[in-house]
């Protein structure tokens, strides 16, 4: 089969379309024939040589697909051959098959179509097992959501107010801050204009979903309310920050810091049940939907690559088998 490889670390050309050996169906395990896969911010980090993936992974980039069955392995149950799923990967979705463990499989939830479907693993599991498994969202609290336009973001947005969350974001332009307002969000903060602790007032955010990283430690602590809870996902502005011991002990605050690709199966499959349980029946109710920015076919990689680097783009980019 073929899967975009990435022989030498580099830029986006980095990426190269090569023959590699088809997958197997191991114990506990099915092959999924791909139809779609997804961009995320670790396959940019994988290709750059920065984020390897975890022992006895594929070597090739992908942490999510949706497509078909086409094999089953022994010890799994409940799947078949030709079944239409979703699923959470390790790596290796961008590929024409991949094996997948068979707790991290989901049904293609009903009136999402196969290829829309390769946008919901990986942004359901995170905001899931962060906002609410890490965070414990409730009703009526704040939620301060950084990158709101992001694949993350646009999912993150409709799940706090799907639990009837009041949701505040930050985003780079005012095109962004619209599609989170058709979303739902309620507070609009444009970061390069105005300060998200101002902007949050006294009040606060009870949990903030933080994709930046060290830049945004110290102004996260200060929009924390009482009890308030943070949760780093990203990286993106930098690895290392002084952390104000007092500032966050004065709030009784908490700071959880969470990757999922690193998780062995076993967590993964409970984060997976539990979005099965509770994220999928909204998305069929159509009171949450993946939001997709484009979708380009899987040997444009590059191109894909590029088009995430620019943050020009809103929701999930999206790549075709």
């Amino acid at each position: 089969m073929d899967a975009m490889t990435i022989p030498q670390p580099g830029g986006p050309d980095a990426l190269t379309w090569a023959d590699v050996p088809d997958p197997v169906a191991g114990d506990g395990e099915v092959v999924v024939e791909v139809a779609a896969s997804a961009v995320n911010r670790a396959d940019l980090l994988q290709r750059q040589g920065l984020y390897d993936p975890p022992p006895g992974s594929v070597p090739y980039p992908g942490l999510e697909c949706s497509g078909r069955i086409a094999a089953v392995g022994p010890g799994v149950a409940g799947w078949a051959v030709g079944d239409e799923v979703c699923a959470l990967l390790a790596g290796g979705g961008y590929a024409e098959k991949v094996a997948v463990p068979a707790g991290q499989l989901l049904p293609v939830p009903r009136g999402i179509d196969l290829v829309t479907a390769a946008a919901l693993p990986e942004v359901t599991a995170t905001v899931w097992s962060n906002v609410f498994m890490v965070a414990r969202l409730r009703p009526t609290e704040t939620l301060l959501v950084h990158g709101g336009s992001s694949g993350i973001g646009t999912m993150a947005i409709q799940l706090g107010k799907a639990v009837g969350a009041r949701v505040a974001v930050t985003a780079g332009s005012p095109e962004k801050l619209d599609a989170c307002r058709e979303l739902g969000a309620d507070v609009l903060i444009d970061y390069r204009e105005q300060d998200f602790v101002a902007e949050l007032g006294p009040e606060g955010a009870d949990v903030v979903l933080d994709l930046v990283g060290a830049k945004y430690l110290d102004r996260n602590i200060d929009a924390l309310a009482p009890d308030g809870r943070l949760v780093v996902i990203g990286m993106q502005g930098g690895v290392k920050a002084e952390l104000n011991l007092a500032k966050l002990m004065a709030k009784r605050g908490t700071v959880a810091a969470t990757t999922l690709r690193a998780r062995p199966p076993a967590e993964k499959a409970s984060i997976v049940a539990a979005v099965r349980e509770h994220v999928w029946p909204l998305i069929e109710a159509g009171t949450v939907r993946p939001v997709v920015d484009r979708a380009m076919p899987l040997v444009q990689a590059a191109e894909a690559h590029r088009l995430m680097e620019s943050s020009t783009h809103i929701g999930k980019i999206l790549l075709t088998v």
